[in-house]
């Protein structure tokens, strides 16, 4: 039975409260707030596999999703926004974007924008 990430009665937050050892049956009491991927449906779930299982090769998860380019990546944006990783990919943007901004100004070279740039990467 999967954890039900959402309360029945009203759609709320759920906490976990105790965790018991199968083995041993001691039991932890405490409020432990559940990993973002248990917030997941099903349908992102399931695509989050098969993502994962292509490596992330988009281009493989359209052939075995039957579906667009473009509706891999809508999916994944929604996924990255959902697991709060959304805010990641806009930052790299805006920070690729002022750097460029500072090329255009002459405020740095070439060879030093194409390092930045590199550094944004790892």
């Amino acid at each position: 039975m999967n954890i039900p990430n959402k309360c029945p009665s009203c759609s709320g937050k759920v906490v976990v409260t105790e965790l018991c050892c199968s083995d041993c049956k001691t039991t932890i009491k405490g409020s432990f707030e559940l990993p973002s991927f248990a917030s997941l449906s099903p349908e992102d779930e399931s695509f989050l596999r098969v993502f994962l299982a292509a490596r992330g090769n988009i281009k493989e998860v359209e052939r075995q999703l039957g579906i667009s380019y473009p509706t891999v990546k809508g999916k994944l944006d929604n996924l990255l926004n959902r697991l709060g990783l959304g805010s990641l990919q806009a930052e790299g943007k805006k920070r690729r974007l002022e750097i460029v901004e500072r090329l255009e100004r002459g405020e740095i070279t070439a060879q030093e924008a194409v390092g930045l740039l590199k550094g944004l990467e790892s």
